[in-house]
């Protein structure tokens, strides 16, 4: 009898496992799924960048605890940011930039040169927008983020990227 009972109980333990693995195999993992959003961007017009934010955004949803996807969308946003400063839906995308950075810096694993890219990456965006006005207010910010991020992780491409952009920006903004 207690064998029957045994096998019984280890017959519904193998089978509620294997349901469970092949429910899993059956979910798209992260890594796929944001793969998929960034090769919609091979060709960064802005609708495919704001489709791309959008589904990095559901991803997102689906793994909240989890930092790239904010990361990716924050770099997404600002990209779309960066290339059209006077569409209608830029002030949008900083929003939702500005969002994942702060939903990022609550996070314990979260990369503090990362964030301090990010950061600079939206002072940047505002002097892009508006260098008449915005220049002088978010230079400094600015500049101590990038050297900062590099600071903290001098292998950081983006930081290195990004503050090289806006050298080179600056310089031609300044005539020099």
């Amino acid at each position: 009898m207690t064998f029957l009972t045994f096998k019984t109980r280890f017959l519904a333990i193998a089978l509620f496992l294997m349901a469970s693995l092949s429910i899993h195999a059956q979910e798209p993992s992260m890594q796929a799924l944001i793969g998929q959003s960034l090769s919609k961007i091979q060709q960064p017009t802005p609708e495919a960048v704001l489709n791309c934010v959008a589904e990095l955004k559901r991803i997102d949803a689906m793994f909240p605890d989890s930092i790239q996807p904010k990361y990716l969308m924050a770099v997404q946003s600002l990209n779309f940011s960066v290339m059209n400063p006077r569409a209608p839906q830029t002030e949008n995308m900083m929003a939702e930039a500005e969002q994942a950075i702060s939903q990022m810096e609550k996070m314990k694993n979260a990369d503090p040169s990362d964030l301090c890219t990010l950061r600079g990456f939206l002072y940047m965006v505002r002097i892009v927008q508006d260098p008449g006005k915005n220049g002088q207010r978010y230079y400094l910010d600015v500049m101590q983020n990038f050297e900062k991020a590099l600071k903290l992780n001098p292998d950081n491409q983006l930081a290195q990227q990004l503050q090289q952009k806006f050298m080179e920006g600056m310089k031609q903004a300044t005539g020099q």
